[in-house]
């Protein structure tokens, strides 16, 4: 009880000096709820005194009204709408006066069953993001894919870098295997991987989410848009992730981070407390579960993702931000890329041309070493090819030559190359004359041709033509050197025709 004089204080300073009751309760060292009763037993309620005393009043009609006509509309916009009329208070006590006045019309609170499932029958699946990770070349996203069973609360933890359906799927394919067995039915809610269109009541699931189900026996179930509620228990598995298994392992790579998830799915996770029986284990629960799952497959499910890319004119394909060879006579076509978390196989048509290990990095380039060399051998037939054409088209006697260094399993591009050199450097006339000369006298080979080059320039008093740079050395540049005369040999060369 309190005094007839406090009481009365309490009163003047509430009617009369308008201060709010923490104020009063504070000055006068009173508890809140004492103020409040003696406000009360006077008929003096709180809400009645703060519209009494509200800046906000003059505005009321006006926000009922708005609020009538847009219910959803914020209260930043409203703030700003009451502001150009006259309103003089800040952005926070009107949105205070707001909620104490109870002007914004509320939705009727929803009450919900409790769900309980029987074992085996119902999993739950979500992805959650977990920051960034610094790779090589920049930075990936981390997500973590996770799977609940509805009945035990047993869970399954994998982290990814995409979202992709190659991921999305290894996912489901790593949690039953760790699981020993499939829930009869998984639930999701609007996955882009799971759910491709929605129109009404109609569903459009993703054509290898039904393949996955079909391999393996369950039923895959959109959970309707806004009704997070009816996959609850996916959502605190995530936030007992955050709070649990993340923390502590904030600064680990993707591959550590996976080793030590499965040991705390295992560990830490299996040994809480049951929800629907506190004396039982989550990992006692699932052991009684177990049994009801439905039975692997003999063969996993293959989770790869088909992508289609075009290749241009160097021997790689771009995919996720790295390039990956392939055999450069498969350059300027559509090829179609399967892929998963471990591999990058590439199809021309039916045709696997390429097989590389997923890398996960940025700006890399994987290549094949069969690959590359391939092509090198290709260039450098090519540019032989192309050698030869021109040396061909300008001296077609040269032809006759070429096929007998062929019959003797010579190396024509050599003869090629050294045959250009001396077109180049006597011109087309001379070294014709000159091959003419070499054929008819059976020596045919590309140092013969310039034998009988250096003898001519010989016989017109030119020095031979030197295909190398001297050095600057004084004692080789003045050297004297007395030519033989070639036509001493060709006796000799005649003598070898006659026998």
């Amino acid at each position: 009880m309190i005094s007839a004089q406090l009481s009365g204080e309490i009163r003047r300073l509430s009617e009369i000096e308008g201060w709010p009751i923490e104020t009063i309760a504070r000055h006068l060292r009173v508890h809140h709820s004492t103020v409040r009763r003696v406000l009360a037993q006077d008929g003096l309620s709180r809400e009645s005194r703060l519209r009494r005393l509200s800046m906000l009043d003059p505005f009321v009609p006006f926000v009922k009204e708005t609020f009538e006509r847009y219910p959803k509309l914020p209260a930043s916009v409203l703030y700003e709408m009451v502001q150009r009329r006259g309103y003089p208070g800040g952005e926070d006590h009107f949105r205070h006066r707001i909620a104490d006045l109870g002007l914004r019309p509320r939705k009727a609170p929803e009450a919900f069953f409790v769900l309980r499932t029987l074992p085996g029958e119902q999993a739950q699946v979500d992805w959650a993001h977990f920051g960034t990770r610094k790779v090589s070349g920049g930075e990936r996203r981390l997500y973590a894919f996770v799977l609940v069973l509805s009945y035990s609360r047993s869970l399954f933890l994998r982290f990814f870098y995409d979202l992709g359906l190659g991921s999305f799927l290894a996912g489901h394919v790593e949690a039953f295997a760790f699981f020993g067995g499939v829930a009869k039915s998984l639930l999701y809610d609007n996955l882009r991987s799971a759910v491709l269109e929605r129109r009404g009541s109609a569903i459009c699931l993703n054509p290898r989410l039904l393949e996955l189900a079909d391999h393996y026996g369950f039923d895959p179930r959109p959970v309707a848009p806004r009704r997070g509620h009816e996959k609850g228990r996916v959502e605190r598995a995530i936030r007992f992730v955050r709070s649990s298994f993340f923390p502590l392992r904030r600064s680990w790579d993707i591959e550590r981070l996976n080793e030590d998830a499965l040991v705390w799915c295992r560990d830490r996770a299996a040994r809480r407390k049951w929800p629907q029986d506190r004396r039982r284990t989550v990992e006692q629960a699932f052991l009684e579960e177990r049994s009801s799952l439905l039975s692997l497959p003999s063969e996993p499910f293959g989770c790869h993702e088909w992508l289609e890319r075009r290749a241009q004119r160097v021997p790689y394909v771009s995919f996720d931000g790295n390039r990956y060879s392939i055999p450069h006579d498969r350059v300027a076509r559509s090829l179609q890329l399967a892929v998963d978390p471990e591999r990058v196989r590439i199809f021309d048509r039916e045709e696997l041309i390429a097989e590389h290990e997923r890398c996960w990095d940025k700006g890399q380039v994987i290549e094949i070493p069969e690959h590359l060399e391939a092509l090198e051998r290709d260039k450098r037939q090519a540019q032989r090819q192309r050698g030869q054409d021109r040396l061909l088209r300008a001296v077609p006697r040269a032809e006759e030559l070429l096929r007998s260094l062929a019959k003797r399993q010579r190396h024509l591009s050599s003869a090629v190359r050294r045959l250009l050199e001396l077109l180049a450097e006597v011109g087309v006339q001379e070294l014709d004359e000159a091959i003419e000369e070499v054929l008819e006298r059976g020596a045919h080979h590309p140092e013969a041709v310039r034998l009988v080059l250096d003898r001519r320039r010989h016989e017109r008093g030119q020095k031979p033509a030197l295909p190398i740079q001297l050095p600057a050395d004084p004692r080789v540049r003045n050297l004297h050197v007395t030519p033989h005369p070639l036509a001493d040999y060709d006796p000799n060369t005649h003598d070898k025709e006659e026998s």
